[in-house]
C-alpha cells in the first residue's frame, strides 16, 4: 500500500451506494485516503434520495456523477469495495477485496434509504480506522 491508500468503491450504477461511500470516506479521511468510485454499468443520474441524505448531512455531492470502471482506476486501488455488483464487477488479481452486502437504494424514498446510508457510514468509518 502507498503512503496514502487508495480505495475504490464499486457497484453497478455508481449512483447510490458507491457514491455515498465515496463522499463519506472522502469527508472523514480529510485527504489521508484517496477515494474513487465507479460502476460496472454506470447509470444516467445520481439517486435523488442518496443525494438528499448526503446534503442533509452537510456534504456536497453536486460534483459527483456516475463513472465507468476503468482498468487504470482498478489497478491503482489498494482496496476495492464491491457493493452488490456480483459477476458484473471484474476481479483484479493481487487486490484486497471487501464485499459489502447492502440493499440497493434504487427507487426508494429518503426514509427507506436513510438506514442504508447509516450502514454505509458505519462501514466507511470502520474501513478508515483499518487503513489509518
Amino acid at each position: 500500500m502507498n503512503d496514502r491508500p487508495v480505495v475504490l468503491f464499486l457497484c453497478i450504477h455508481n449512483a447510490g451506494r458507491s457514491l455515498a461511500a465515496r463522499v463519506l470516506l472522502d469527508h472523514y479521511a480529510e485527504g489521508r485516503i484517496a477515494v474513487e468510485s465507479a460502476g460496472s454499468e454506470p447509470g444516467d443520474q445520481l439517486n435523488p434520495s442518496v443525494v438528499a441524505i448526503l446534503t442533509e448531512r452537510g456534504l456536497d455531492p453536486s460534483q459527483e456523477f456516475p463513472k465507468p470502471l476503468t482498468d487504470e482506476t482498478a489497478r491503482t486501488a489498494d482496496v476495492i469495495v464491491t457493493m452488490g455488483c456480483g459477476d458484473t464487477c471484474p476481479v483484479y488479481p493481487g487486490k484486497r477485496y471487501v464485499d459489502w452486502a447492502l440493499e440497493d437504494p434504487a427507487g426508494k424514498s429518503v426514509d427507506q434509504v436513510r438506514p442504508i446510508i447509516d450502514d454505509i457510514d458505519r462501514r466507511v468509518r470502520q474501513l478508515m480506522a483499518e487503513l489509518l
